[in-house]
């Protein structure tokens, strides 16, 4: 008597055709939309659940596939919720599935996407019966922890995991100070270069500050040393108001606003109108004979 195929074996079956048409559509015809489309249908003749060993590897090979297509079309970020609206939980992702994830999330510059899914599948103890969990734990380290700089947290994961040999924990605690003593050197070459970068533009600053006053100061000498004939002519009250008004105008207002001019010219009248009142006929000594 004939024996009954496995409950198991149309789905896998099914699934595997849809996962040879999905490598033919990404490696051949480079058709990646309709690769992740037979991606999918695959999973979902698969069902949830674990199942057989077989349903596993064929739902791992069709991950693999969809995330690779997903890349292509430069969709990588839409490939950590697609994985899991099949695992479900990233405590049940395949090694493989989460090992390419990883590495996909490192390339793009984005590490801290794999921070919680990492953590949560390497802290799994039915993970780490597993062989490929060693080599995942300094993978992820390597590509997640610290690149972001999250040695507290790294060191607390290779002390508290006890599927780790002592040579294996000591070894990878080493390359968790190694990068934290690297990581405090890149600071400290940092932080001088930002202060030289600040120290040219405040020297420009002081320059063109120092260049004005002295511009300045230099109007303001000529402009006394051809008034210092006349000084002896004004009554001291009349002579205070119109250096006031002199250092208004060279001192204290800035020549090339265009917002000060206007003031200024009203300044200059009253300047002269001042100057003509100090310097008028009747402030003016006797002509000797």
């Amino acid at each position: 008597m004939r024996a009954e195929p496995p409950a198991w074996a149309p789905g896998p079956a099914q699934a595997a055709a849809l996962l040879e048409e999905a490598v033919d559509l990404l490696v051949l015809h480079r058709d990646f939309a309709a690769a992740v489309e037979r991606c999918e249908a695959g999973c979902d003749s698969l069902g949830p659940g674990p199942g057989h060993q077989s349903f596993a590897e064929v739902k791992c090979s069709l991950c693999v596939v969809g995330i690779q297509a997903l890349a292509e079309m430069n969709r990588w970020r839409e490939v950590l919720s697609w994985v899991l609206q099949y695992y479900h939980v990233p405590e049940h992702l395949p090694p493989k599935v989460l090992e390419l994830c990883i590495l996909l999330y490192s390339k793009v510059r984005e590490p801290q996407v794999m921070l919680e899914v990492g953590g949560s599948w390497l802290g799994s103890q039915a993970n780490q019966s597993l062989p490929e969990f060693g080599s995942l734990l300094e993978l992820y380290l390597a590509q997640v922890l610290l690149p972001l700089g999250r040695f507290g947290a790294a060191e607390e994961l290779v002390r508290g995991c006890p599927a780790l040999d002592s040579e294996r924990r000591l070894r990878l605690l080493g390359t968790i100070g190694d990068s934290r003593a690297s990581w405090a050197r890149r600071d400290e070459e940092t932080r001088p270069g930002a202060e030289e970068q600040q120290d040219p533009a405040a020297e420009t600053l002081l320059g063109v500050l120092s260049q004005k006053l002295l511009t300045m100061l230099t109007l303001l000498r000529r402009t006394l040393r051809s008034m210092s004939n006349h000084f002896y002519l004004l009554p001291y009250k009349k002579m205070l108001l119109a250096t006031f008004l002199l250092y208004l105008v060279v001192v204290r207002l800035d020549p090339a606003s265009p917002t000060s001019l206007p003031f200024i010219y009203k300044l200059v009248q009253l300047f002269r109108q001042a100057w003509a009142a100090v310097l008028s006929p009747v402030h003016r000594p006797p002509i000797g004979d």
